[in-house]
C-alpha cells in the first residue's frame, strides 16, 4: 500500500528527530518476561501504563507464568486485578491465554502475529507490541497515541487504525518501524496529548502538518495548544 501523504524522506526527517527526543526504547509497562510483558499489555487496553504497573507490582511477585495463573479462577484474579477497566472480561482473556499457552505453545508466548492473535484477548495492536518490544522483531503498534500523532503530523490520514499501520508500514523503511513506533507513544503521551498539546516543546512543531493547518487558519484552539 503506497502512502500519498508526504515524502519518506520528509517522514525520516520527522522520525528522527523524535527518535532524538526519545532515545530510550521499550515498554513503559514493568515486566521481568516476555509473558508478563503480554499480560501488562491486556491489561493496559483502554487503561493507563501507570495503574496496570501499580496492580502487575504484587501480581506478578506471585505469579510469573502461566502455570501460576492457571491456579486461579477468574473470580479471584478479576478481584486481584479490579482497579483495572473490564477486569472481569479481562480476567477472563488472561486465564484462556493462558490455557492455550501451555497446551499449545509449551508454555511459551509465540514470536508470530498469526499465533499470537490465536490468544484469548489479543490483537493486532497487543500482538505488534510484543514483537516488537519482546523479540525485535519489525512492527508498528498503532494504538491512540501511535494513530493521533502521525495523523497530526501528517504521516497518515486515516481514520481507521489498521489502515493507519499500512500507511505507516509502507511509508517507513522497515528498520524503522520498532524506533518509529516507541517514538510516537511517547511523544503522544508526553507531548502530543489528546488534549491540550504541548506544542511549544515539540521538537518537531515546526514540520507539524496540524500546527501549520492552525497558523494558517489562525484558529483559537492554537493558544490552548501552546498551555
Amino acid at each position: 500500500m503506497q502512502s500519498g501523504h508526504m515524502s519518506r524522506k520528509r517522514a525520516l526527517e520527522i522520525l528522527k528527530l523524535l527518535a532524538r527526543d526519545y532515545s530510550e526504547v521499550g515498554s513503559e509497562l514493568n515486566h521481568e518476561n516476555t509473558f508478563q510483558l503480554l499480560v501488562a499489555t491486556m491489561l493496559a487496553a483502554q487503561d493507563t501504563d501507570r495503574k496496570v504497573n501499580e496492580v502487575t507490582k504484587s501480581l506478578f511477585e506471585e505469579y510469573r507464568s502461566p502455570d501460576d495463573f492457571l491456579k486461579l479462577s477468574r473470580d479471584v484474579l478479576a478481584q486481584k486485578i479490579s482497579r483495572i477497566h473490564y477486569c472481569r472480561a479481562k480476567a477472563s482473556n488472561i486465564l484462556s491465554m493462558c490455557r492455550t499457552l501451555v497446551e499449545k505453545f509449551g508454555g511459551e508466548v509465540p514470536r508470530t502475529r498469526e499465533e499470537l492473535m490465536e490468544l484469548a484477548g489479543v490483537g493486532r495492536k497487543t500482538a505488534n507490541a510484543i514483537l516488537s518490544y519482546a523479540y525485535g522483531i519489525p512492527a508498528i503498534a498503532v494504538d491512540t497515541h501511535v494513530h493521533r500523532v502521525a495523523q497530526r503530523l501528517g504521516l497518515a490520514k486515516e481514520r481507521e487504525v489498521q489502515k493507519t499501520e499500512l500507511v505507516l508500514q509502507a511509508l517507513i523503511p522497515e528498520e524503522w518501524w520498532i524506533r518509529a513506533h516507541n517514538s510516537m507513544v511517547l511523544h503522544g503521551r508526553r507531548v502530543c496529548t489528546a488534549r491540550n498539546p504541548r506544542c511549544r516543546q515539540c521538537g518537531v512543531a515546526h514540520l507539524c502538518a496540524a500546527r501549520q493547518d492552525l497558523r494558517r487558519t489562525e484558529s483559537p484552539v492554537d493558544n490552548r495548544q501552546d498551555g
